[in-house]
């Protein structure tokens, strides 16, 4: 099987299915654009929410990209074979066009005669039907027309084949998914692709949105059918050239050889040394993407500034355990930098920040732990003097309030003769995380994917806001740093120095207000990148020559943006800032509502 690089592959698919008409488009930032039911985008059908709702994408219903992704659900699992925080999605739509036979057509072309995976070891499985939808016979025959013989076509149950709704209710459907089979003997004489043995290695997937479940729980066919193909860069990659973990390929080899040489270890002779390189590789990665995003955001104590912070501190104390200094994290930044320059320009734009970004957590990572073993004497010295086992509680205290690493306090218990109650620690971890799922799932409800009214109200408030912010201010270099909407709220966070004043939130209020008075028309035009700059649209401005975007005129606001919003400006009631705070450093944050008359 030939050999594949990363440049190479992006190149690969990208250029297949603008083959097929599909048009070629920008990678959204990692920051979801108005959408609280997540902290990053975490695929590549997030962006494109409101065109698979049925508004119109302005470079037609073909659409082809690599989408960069960030998931940190499973981090703990980071530093073994395949896990990831960031990683590239290779994906292609079909938004009410092409439906399960070009999409089943294609999607075998490019797996066999493009990549070359063998004929002989490819299987796929579709959705076997429920009480709720039938079997997907019309895939399974598709595969059959490609020649897929029966024995290797799989009919799997929801858990395995089947897609959405992305919140409560909302379009949903089957998939299609593709394995290899590794020549490994079967677990059973059932096995499947939906046994964890290792005989199948999935390759890719086909969504078929052609579902909407409605508030009582019922499957309606939707009116506009859509496709949405995903396949992990990194995992692919890895499969083609043959490897046995995805820091073997090119888009880490690199940064793993700068970790042997600052450690003086080799990669793959002891385990736990591994593992710290590949966490260490891994997060500054992530770091990096995230510091340098279109919607760059830094190190903080909430929501996504919250989890690069963790990221970044996560990687510093492994570096402790390889044995080398955390400015390797900068000097890893700075190869992820020429390593992703081509593929995503604004990296390179924004390496200076990247860089003293990090610089700036490494000094207060190293406060951190200096604060913290302060925390440890103190609670030693008022331990009982028969006492032989540090709590587990005490422990975990220790690394949630002052973010001490576990394994900092157990070498330093082991120092003064005690054991650590780790057991005691991980179940005041476990309770920590069960409550924190429950909060995020509570506060990132609804969203976007629902739709609403209200939510696409408060989206044509930010563009307000923002246009406000900008004159009262008299900064037209403020740009939006990250917005949050719900049905009730919107948060909204921008570039700012200092705390506003409340004559200033008060002027910008009024100024909000007078443009919803006017009960103007929120105008939408469709015109290409050069057109939306010279017009004076505000906005992140693609990197693609001649892209067709949305430019939305509200009132004295003109942004770039993809929807959806309001009719009139009328309809937004009365805006009211209800809190203005700091969010991170050089960034602030503003929470406002629209109220109604009763």
């Amino acid at each position: 099987m030939k050999q594949f690089t990363s440049d190479e592959l992006r190149k690969l698919y990208i250029e297949f299915y603008h083959s097929k008409g599909h048009a070629i488009i920008d990678s959204a930032s990692l920051i979801p654009e108005n959408d609280p039911t997540v902290l990053f985008t975490t695929a590549g059908m997030h962006p494109l929410v409101p065109y698979l709702l049925g508004e119109k994408h302005p470079a037609g219903n073909r659409l082809t990209d690599v989408q960069i992704c960030v998931r940190t659900g499973d981090i703990d699992e980071v530093g073994d074979a395949s896990h990831c925080t960031f990683f590239e999605m290779l994906g292609r739509w079909s938004l009410g066009d092409y439906f399960k036979k070009d999409t089943i057509a294609w999607s075998y072309d490019f797996m066999l005669n493009k990549l070359g995976f063998d004929k002989d070891k490819f299987s796929v499985t579709v959705f076997a039907g429920d009480d709720d939808c039938p079997r997907d016979e019309e895939s399974a025959n598709y595969w059959r027309e490609v020649g897929i013989p029966e024995d290797r076509i799989f009919y799997l149950n929801k858990k395995h084949n089947w897609w959405g709704p992305a919140g409560v209710t909302g379009p949903c459907g089957p998939d299609t998914e593709m394995f290899i089979d590794t020549g490994k003997p079967k677990c059973c004489p059932e096995c499947s692709p939906a046994c964890d043995c290792g005989k199948y290695l999935e390759i890719g997937n086909d969504v078929f949105m052609q579902y909407f479940k409605n508030a009582d729980g019922k499957f309606e066919p939707l009116k506009q059918k859509n496709v949405d193909e995903g396949l992990g860069l990194e995992r692919l990659l890895c499969i083609l050239n043959g490897y046995k973990s995805v820091y073997e390929t090119d888009l880490f080899s690199f940064a793993i050889k700068k970790l042997e040489e600052l450690s003086g270890k080799k990669y793959g002779e002891d385990e736990a040394m591994t593992v710290a390189m590949r966490i260490i590789a891994d997060h500054t990665r992530t770091a990096t993407f995230l510091l340098g995003d279109v919607k760059g955001i830094s190190p903080s104590n909430v929501d996504q500034g919250y989890v690069l912070r963790r990221l970044i501190r996560r990687a510093m104390r492994y570096c402790r355990t390889l044995g080398v200094d955390d400015s390797a994290l900068v000097e890893l930044a700075k190869l992820y930098v020429e390593k992703y320059k081509d593929a995503y320009p604004y990296i390179k734009e924004n390496e200076e920040r990247i860089v003293s970004e990090l610089e700036g957590e490494k000094d207060k990572f190293a406060k951190t732990i200096e604060q913290g073993l302060k925390e440890f004497d103190k609670i030693v010295a008022h331990l009982p003097e028969n006492m032989t086992v540090f709590p587990g509680k005490t422990a975990f205290r220790l690394y949630d309030t002052f973010g001490f690493p576990i394994e900092m306090t157990e070498e330093l218990a082991k120092e003064k003769g005690y054991t650590l109650d780790r057991a005691g620690y991980d179940k005041a971890f476990a309770d920590h995380q069960a409550l924190s799922k429950a909060g995020a799932e509570q506060k990132f409800k609804g969203g976007l994917a629902d739709g609403g009214e209200f939510t696409a109200r408060l989206h044509s408030a930010t563009h307000l806001l923002n246009a406000a912010l900008k004159q009262v201010l008299h900064d037209d270099n403020i740009q939006q740093r990250g917005s949050n909407i719900t049905a009730e709220r919107l948060r909204f966070d921008f570039n700012f120095p200092r705390p506003l004043t409340a004559e200033e939130i008060a002027d910008v209020e009024k100024l909000v207000n007078a443009e919803i008075a006017k009960d103007s028309e929120v105008k939408l035009e469709e015109m290409s990148v050069d057109e939306a700059r010279a017009s004076g649209a505000v906005g992140v401005f693609g990197s693609k020559y001649g892209e067709v975007v949305k430019v939305y005129t509200i009132g004295f606001s003109k942004e770039i943006c993809g929807g959806p919003h309001a009719k009139r400006t009328g309809e937004l009631g009365k805006f009211k800032i209800v809190k203005e705070q700091s969010s991170s450093a050089g960034i602030r944050r503003i929470k406002a509502i629209l109220e109604y008359d009763e």
